[in-house]
């Protein structure tokens, strides 16, 4: 630990040298279209290197957990859709094997009958949705789990994927860590058991499950990963609890602005001109202001809302009592003018001097009625919207299929938004460093890429729903290690910059960076060497290559994670929502996948050549260009990896599987 916090120190002082001195003398103004976009792309990727630094600084290498508490409840949770029977299978009879006493149920989001009498055959439970969920809003895996929460009473969950197979031992070597009565969750790692040698789709994840994963459990801030991961049911349920109470006063907040809007609207309105209307707009403008008052001090939301309701309802009956008085006034005086005029019911229309008057009274009776059923801006049209908008106050969540959500549902993905919100409430994390569990990695680039994009995707929604930054009880080291893997998705804007400075440079001559080559090699050569020393003692010598190349080579994914994450947050364009996918597929075009590679590959080679060329006529820069065509070189390298991905076939030396149909789409909110 002493050399990797000297190598961070050592690697961050370089980096500020660097990046002050690239903002402060060293760009090039003159192409400030191109020189401006790198120099921020070199500050983000400081910043990166500062957070991951910052993540391993206190890197936590647990001894073992004491002894599992004797006569614990464990749910055994597996949670499938639409993976093969035979996979659910296998995990099942596996979960069955744990040698600490637990029930074992399967999670069937699919409701297939055959998955139903497997669970029977094997001697499992089976928990599939009720019918409270249909025409609902299902939340994916979330869902799944939140509904069995509610049918299952076990102390603590063990969450499986269908193709995570435990080791019979997994309840004995993580359920010790709860007799400290703060701790919610252990995560442990997941390691797949098909991967190829050399890791040709980077499915292993050892820096993520290592280092960085035992970093954030020094800042207690280990995350949940959605599977091989036990918790504490005690702590979801206090979670789902205070999530009830937020939402409902979210909602309760919600329809008291708008409530305001429209009484404020009306009171400016023609229509509001008679003091007892201006009188009643008061009243319950005063009464929508008290309301918020009170919600906000914590009042009961049940007892302040049904009281404002009343208010609304009483102002409505006599404003409605009064314009009815109105039109029977003017009633009575239209037979009182029919009378002096000679009119009976049976009589035929006689002209007289009093009918001009009885035409104007008809008119306001008219007038009147208009009014009282005017949606618009009438007084009375006003408290009955009014009354709508308190009545969306819900407090039994009709929107949903149960009141509580323990797990979160604001993402693609459940388990960073859970994890975050339970250390707001100050529950602990725990990750054990020990394979436990044994999965199943994807087994073809395609479905590789749609997962990847999947997390992402469910990253960047906590990013910009549920900011750590904006997340109440979270303690400074917990923000910032939830910034670091929120942060590391924004890579793919960077990376754009870094293959068109060097293409602009050699084609064109346009030098981002105003200085000598020696100068910028003197300050930036410490970082980089610094940087990848850091990496090769933060990893113990585990190879952290593979992960670096994907990290670059799949800009084009993180940044349409980025893109529709955001457009689904702020304009509600849903996500297709899709089971990964746990056999072989037959793509009908792999080079379709990573086209965009392929196009900025292009481009870097056709840079090279355009580059020398100028170079061999004496038009460019020797130095600038070895450096550039140096850098194009990297970026090749780093984009290589999708080259054995695109030709890998699968695991197994079998002929590939007839395509299985496309899985159901789910649209995310």
């Amino acid at each position: 630990m002493l050399l990797v916090r000297l190598l961070v120190l050592l690697t961050l002082t370089a980096g500020l040298i660097y990046i002050v001195w690239r903002w402060g003398f060293s760009l090039n103004l003159d192409a400030w279209w191109l020189s401006i976009p790198l120099v921020v792309a070199e500050t983000y990727m400081l910043i990166d290197v500062a957070l991951f630094g910052l993540t391993v600084w206190r890197a936590r290498d647990r001894p073992p957990p004491p002894a599992p508490p004797e006569g614990a409840t464990v749910d055994v949770f597996i949670t499938t859709y639409n993976e093969p029977e035979e996979l659910v299978r296998a995990t099942a009879i596996a979960a069955l094997a744990i040698r600490y006493p637990h029930e074992t149920y399967i999670l069937d989001d699919g409701a297939r009958p055959s998955v139903r009498a497997l669970a029977e055959e094997i001697g499992v439970g089976y928990v599939t949705r009720s019918a409270d969920w249909t025409g609902k809003s299902r939340h994916a895996k979330a869902g799944n789990l939140n509904n069995a929460l509610m049918e299952t009473s076990g102390e603590f969950l063990l969450v499986l994927d269908a193709d995570q197979v435990p080791s019979p031992e997994v309840l004995d070597r993580t359920l010790g860590y709860f007799t400290d009565p703060e701790v919610a969750l252990v995560q442990t790692p997941q390691v797949f058991s098909n991967v190829a040698a050399g890791d040709p789709l980077g499915s292993q994840a050892p820096l993520f499950y290592g280092p960085i994963q035992q970093g954030k459990d020094g800042w207690n801030a280990a995350f949940f990963c959605g599977s091989n991961a036990v918790l504490r049911r005690e702590a979801l349920m206090q979670l789902g609890i205070v999530r009830y109470v937020v939402e409902v006063e979210k909602a309760v907040r919600e329809a008291i602005s708008g409530a305001m809007r429209v009484v404020a609207r009306a009171r400016r309105s023609r229509r509001s001109r008679d003091p007892m209307v201006q009188d009643a707009l008061e009243e319950i403008f005063e009464a929508l202001q008290r309301t918020r008052t009170e919600v906000k001090g914590g009042a009961a939301l049940a007892q302040a809302t049904f009281a404002l309701q009343e208010k609304v309802r009483a102002a409505s009956r006599r404003l409605v009592d009064q314009d009815m008085r109105l039109i029977a006034d003017d009633l009575a005086a239209i037979a009182a003018l029919d009378e002096s005029a000679g009119i009976d019911s049976g009589a035929p229309t006689v002209e007289a001097p009093a009918d001009g008057m009885r035409t104007l009274l008809l008119a306001g009776i008219e007038q009147n009625a208009e009014m009282l059923a005017s949606r618009d801006l009438s007084p009375l049209g006003a408290l009955a919207a009014v009354e709508r908008l308190l009545r969306q106050i819900d407090v039994d969540r009709a929107d949903e299929a149960q009141p509580l959500m323990p797990l979160a549902t604001v993402s693609v993905t459940e388990d960073m938004a859970t994890s975050m919100r339970l250390h707001g409430l100050g529950w602990r994390s725990v990750y054990h460093h020990e394979t436990l569990v044994h999965g199943l990695a994807p087994e073809d680039l395609g479905t590789a890429l749609r997962q990847r994009l999947r997390w992402a995707q469910g990253t960047v929604q906590v990013m910009l729903r549920e900011s750590p930054w904006t997340q109440r009880g979270l303690t400074l080291g917990q923000r910032l290690m939830y910034s670091a893997t929120m942060w590391s998705y924004l890579s793919g804007f960077a990376t754009v910059v870094f293959i068109a400075a060097p293409a602009i440079f050699l084609i064109f001559g346009i030098l981002p960076v105003s200085s000598t080559a020696f100068e910028f090699f003197l300050r930036f050569l410490p970082f980089l060497v610094l940087s990848q020393l850091k990496f090769l003692v933060v990893g113990r010598g585990m190879s952290t290559w593979r992960g670096q190349q994907y990290s670059l080579a799949l800009f084009p994914v993180w940044i349409a994670a980025c893109w529709t994450a955001f457009m689904n947050v702020v304009f509600r364009r849903p996500l297709d929502f899709v089971v990964t996918s746990k056999v072989r597929e037959r793509l009908p075009n792999p080079l379709r996948i990573v086209r965009w590679q392929i196009v900025a590959s292009a481009v870097l080679l056709v840079a090279t050549v355009v580059g020398v060329a100028r170079l061999v006529m004496g038009i460019g820069e020797p130095l600038g260009t070895a450096v550039n065509v140096g850098w194009v070189a990297f970026d090749l390298v780093m984009f290589s990896v999708l080259v054995s991905a695109v030709r890998f076939r699968g695991y197994e030396s079998e002929p590939d599987p007839a395509p299985e149909p496309a899985p159901e789409k789910e649209h995310l909110p």
